[in-house]
C-alpha cells in the first residue's frame, strides 16, 4: 500500500519527461504489478483469472487500498495575499 504511493510519488516527476511510447509501458508495467498483487487474492475468492469479474476485484481491491491510504490525516498550509493564495497539503 505505502509501496504503490512511493511508487507514484517517483514515477510523477518522470511522466514529464516521458514520451507517449514510455507512459504507456509504465502504464502496463503499473496494470503487471496491480495483478501480481491483488490477483492472487481474486483467485482464492473464486473468481476466474482473466475474466471482467476477475479483473473487476483487483480494481476494486486497489481502489481499497488508496481509499485507506486517504483516510490519513492531512494538514494543509496556505500562503500568499488576498487572492493570490499557494496551499500545500501533506
Amino acid at each position: 500500500m505505502m509501496r504503490n504511493g512511493l511508487l507514484i510519488l517517483l514515477l510523477a516527476p518522470l511522466l514529464a519527461c516521458m514520451t507517449p511510447a514510455e507512459r504507456i509501458e509504465a502504464a502496463k508495467a503499473e496494470v503487471d504489478h496491480m495483478i501480481k498483487l491483488y490477483g492472487p487474492a481474486c483467485d482464492k475468492m473464486g473468481y476466474t483469472k482473466d475474466t471482467d469479474p476477475w479483473r473487476d476485484c483487483i480494481l476494486r481491491m486497489r481502489a481499497h487500498d488508496d481509499e485507506n491510504y486517504r483516510n490519513r490525516p492531512v494538514t494543509t498550509t496556505c500562503v500568499g495575499q488576498r487572492g493570490f493564495f499557494n496551499c500545500t497539503s501533506f
